[in-house]
């Protein structure tokens, strides 16, 4: 069993910066797929950025050229940098992870995923 544990959110004004981690324990795994997904008041659960254990990265195409995905194995921590960032950002920010890998490209979705953060928010001013 892996649990994770989201940090970093908080309230920026737009056209600033944060960065997320994601701290991973319990189980391990050769190889794994990580993903940051975001939720905003009345939407549906929204994939942004996933890496996997062969350092492949997918971004959707709403944080692509902004945002930033990375894995710092000896810590077991994931992070997402996000600059650039504009009120629209605003959400609750979710970790997740599942055991393997995908061979073929596979959407940013939740319904992929079975281990989840509790989520952390953050907040975007105009």
């Amino acid at each position: 069993q892996v649990q994770l544990v989201e940090s970093g959110g908080g309230s920026v004004q737009a056209g600033g910066s944060l960065r997320l981690s994601c701290a991973a324990s319990g189980s391990s795994y050769s190889a794994y797929t990580m993903a940051w997904f975001r939720q905003a008041p009345g939407k549906e659960r929204e994939g942004i950025a996933r890496i996997d254990t062969n350092g492949r990265t997918t971004y959707s195409e709403s944080v692509k050229g902004r945002f930033t995905i990375s894995i710092d194995n000896a810590k077991a921590t994931l992070y997402l940098q996000m600059n650039s960032l504009k009120p629209e950002d605003t959400a609750m920010y979710y970790c997740a992870l599942e055991p393997g890998i995908w061979v073929v490209d596979v959407p940013l979705s939740s319904a992929l995923y079975n281990t989840w953060g509790q989520g952390t928010q953050v907040t975007v001013s105009s």
